[in-house]
């Protein structure tokens, strides 16, 4: 195994998810009732035996460094880590200005390290991957960065960085988010566009940051300024995502991966893992996402008494949630959630200690970390009932910040 550094970047804040990022950053925001959005680009590292990893973060950061700090521990035997890295302006007294400036002014890690390749992963993406197939493939072109490219329908265009390829896998252009683009030869409906996950031979890495910092004009970006440098040197492949085989995985899920960076995103990917036949299947025992694990007690259903009946249909439920009497549909519920008699939950995402009282309406909705609907009220998204106190995505999903109360219809 090739020496190599891992760095996530998961310093970014998130706007497009407000709320759920207005008391933490995006890769904190649970997923699937007891996961982080950080723990599967965590897990597809660890997985692929890359054990040496550092989580570069900046904004509102705190949960997420006591997540990685509690949950992802390495035996150091072996030198192996996984370390949340703060901001620590050891280039100035300023913030990171981009993710290639987050990299640049760590670079005391890579020359502590010493790797021959360094990964930079972004950290709020729901995939699987072997990374070793990607470094593979990185180490038999000799590129200077390999961009894992995804296809994508070509109308999509607009909401990624994408990759023309030219002779062989070499990265011929490389447009941030360009209004229109031709298609792939030969599938003239897709484009490849880029995951946000890179790897680089150390020496060119280190070249490029340093060339970058001294721009001006820069915007000190990964997608936006490095590749597109190494791309006009011809240094730059693209690792087919298509092709990369993960133990355990199916025709159905192969090659799955969702940037969950906006509410409706978040939202339908959410519903996708209580379908009966989801794409993406949590439950790959060859491959599997790993996460804290819960002291809670198991979920309980309680209550067959009439119309007084504990019961969830078609849902994710974790440790410690208790469904008293209330009917859960179509739902994920995290763990210390409660649903009580007569109430209702449908098509909706509860994270931790959510309390849903007697005779209260839930459907179509996200209600972040105890949030609390007192009994009787309605929120119900698509509809007017989430009033003006609350966030509506674009697709009618009513959106509840942490730790707020849901006191009536129009509330």
């Amino acid at each position: 195994m090739p020496r190599v550094l891992s760095i996530v970047l998961a310093g970014g804040e998130g706007k497009r998810l407000m709320p759920l990022t207005l008391d933490r950053a995006k890769p904190a925001v649970p997923f699937g009732g007891h996961y982080r959005l950080v723990d599967f680009a965590l897990s597809n590292l660890a997985n692929g035996g890359f054990l040496k990893i550092v989580v570069l973060t900046q904004y509102k950061s705190h949960s997420l460094d006591l997540h990685v700090t509690r949950t992802w521990r390495m035996s150091n035997l072996l030198g192996n880590y996984v370390t949340p890295v703060p901001a620590q302006m050891r280039r100035g007294r300023q913030w990171f200005s981009g993710s290639a400036d987050a990299v640049f002014q760590n670079l005391n890690l890579i020359g502590d390290e010493r790797p021959e390749h360094v990964c930079v992963f972004g950290a709020d993406h729901i995939y699987r991957m072997d990374p070793r197939q990607m470094l593979d493939r990185h180490i038999a072109t000799g590129a200077g960065v390999t961009v894992a490219g995804i296809r994508v329908p070509r109308h999509e265009c607009s909401k990624f960085g994408v990759i023309t390829v030219g002779e062989g896998s070499r990265i011929a252009r490389f447009e941030e988010k360009p209004t229109d683009t031709p298609g792939l030869p030969g599938s003239p409906d897709e484009i490849f566009a880029s995951m946000g996950n890179y790897i680089f031979d150390t020496a060119a890495l280190v070249e490029a940051l340093h060339v970058d910092a001294a721009s001006e004009s820069s915007r000190h970006d990964m997608g936006g300024d490095i590749v597109p440098a190494m791309v006009a040197t011809g240094d730059a492949h693209v690792y087919d995502f298509s092709h990369n085989e993960v133990p355990g995985s199916t025709d159905r899920d192969r090659g799955y991966w969702r940037d969950v960076g906006t509410l409706d995103s978040y939202y339908e990917a959410s519903m996708d893992l209580v379908s009966v036949h989801p794409v993406f299947n949590l439950y790959n025992a060859e491959w599997p996402i790993y996460t804290a694990e819960s002291t809670l007690p198991p979920a309980k259903f309680v209550f067959e008494d009439g119309d007084r009946r504990g019961q969830a249909l078609d849902s994710l439920v974790s440790s410690g949630v208790i469904v008293a009497g209330g009917t859960v549909r179509r739902s994920v519920l995290s763990p210390g959630v409660r649903v009580e008699s007569g109430a209702l939950v449908e098509d909706s995402v509860l994270m931790d200690g959510v309390t849903v009282h007697p005779g209260a309406v839930v459907q179509r909705a996200i209600l972040d970390k105890n949030v609390e609907v007192v009994p009787g009220a309605h929120l119900v998204g698509g509809g007017d009932d989430g009033g003006d106190r609350f966030t509506t995505s674009e697709r009618g999903v009513v959106v509840v910040g942490k730790g707020d109360k849901v006191t009536g219809a129009g509330d």
